[in-house]
């Protein structure tokens, strides 16, 4: 099941990687040959996606490997640096072009993108929004939150086409109005695009920094984790519970009280059923460490708690 599920989600990112790196290339050799910065501009936000999506993959290869008690929920050292390195380079090509799309409107503008822009920009939008289709089913379907979230990445890309498409087509109608000055609509889209991919640069080292720190589940899927340990034959009490992702598990660490009359196997089998029902009934928890302790020796234990030779410990009582 887990094997099966991994090779879903790395088919999934796989999918975002080779799409975008596709994406992207076309777009810069049409953006190159049409005179369109906005999409040189849109290619370079899909260069972006491409390498956000590799990072992704990066914690997909990793996520399979149970991590120690000393390292639980936290990202890997150097998952954590490729992020920041690829968020910096972000910025300082989204920076870059808006540099020269200014440059280019002070200079004056000698003529509008080519109509081959607009296919390749049309062509862009329909891709992204397949893969952003794609990915969401796909995240549904492997039940990770943190999957469908990357998601995003294409719908946003979508949007970034969308501005892009909005300014080629409108400097392509400059010579058809009588309009020349609507050729400034290009490297205006062109800037528009480029701070949406400075946004995506300070997304990434945002989420990056929230990564690396300690994070759980909300409430509610939480709550479905405690009802099912308390279901478990022999567990008197639930007493910590914490749920943290990993990657595209969920690694779980419970505290749970039990009859302090059983004996020591008795609590480790416990124990071991506790950890084999959350991983039958929850796909994708990697990780159960369960810790055993005794109930409070008070009650209902205070009549008769010495154990003498004919006593029989049980797993319930």
């Amino acid at each position: 099941m887990a094997e099966q599920r991994l090779s879903q989600a790395s088919k999934g990112v796989w999918i975002g990687i080779i799409g975008n790196v596709a994406l992207a290339v076309m777009k810069f050799i049409v953006g190159m040959i049409s005179n369109s910065r906005a999409l040189v501009a849109d290619a370079a936000r899909s260069a972006s996606d491409a390498a956000s999506s590799s990072i992704k993959l990066i914690s997909v290869k990793t996520a399979q490997y149970s991590p120690g008690r000393d390292h639980s929920y936290r990202q890997s050292k150097s998952e954590s640096i490729t992020a920041i390195i690829v968020s910096i380079i972000i910025i300082f090509v989204a920076l870059e072009i808006v540099v020269n799309a200014v440059l280019a409107m002070i200079g004056g503008l000698e003529q509008a993108p080519r109509e081959i822009a607009l296919i390749a920009i049309t062509i862009s939008l329909i891709g992204k929004e397949w893969m952003y289709q794609y990915k969401v089913r796909l995240g549904k379907r492997l039940n990770s939150r943190s999957f469908i979230e990357s998601a995003r990445e294409h719908r946003t890309g979508v949007y970034s086409s969308l501005v892009a498409l909005l300014g080629i087509g409108g400097a392509m109608l400059g010579p058809y109005m009588g309009m020349s000055e609507l050729a400034y609509l290009d490297p205006i889209a062109a800037i528009a695009v480029a701070l949406m991919l400075l946004k995506k640069g300070y997304d990434l080292i945002r989420e990056t920094i929230y990564n690396t720190m300690e994070h759980g589940l909300d409430e509610e899927d939480t709550q479905h984790i405690f009802e099912t340990i308390g279901k478990v034959k022999g567990v008197q009490a639930v007493d910590d519970l914490r749920a943290r992702e990993h990657g595209l598990y969920l690694v779980v660490d419970v505290a749970i009280r039990v009859n302090p009359k059983i004996t020591v196997l008795e609590g480790h089998l416990i124990g071991r059923h506790v950890k084999a029902l959350l991983k039958s009934r929850f796909s994708n928890v990697l990780a159960v460490y369960v810790q055993v302790l005794p109930y409070n020796p008070s009650y209902p234990y205070n009549a008769g708690f010495q154990q003498t030779d004919g006593d029989r410990p049980t797993l319930l009582h």
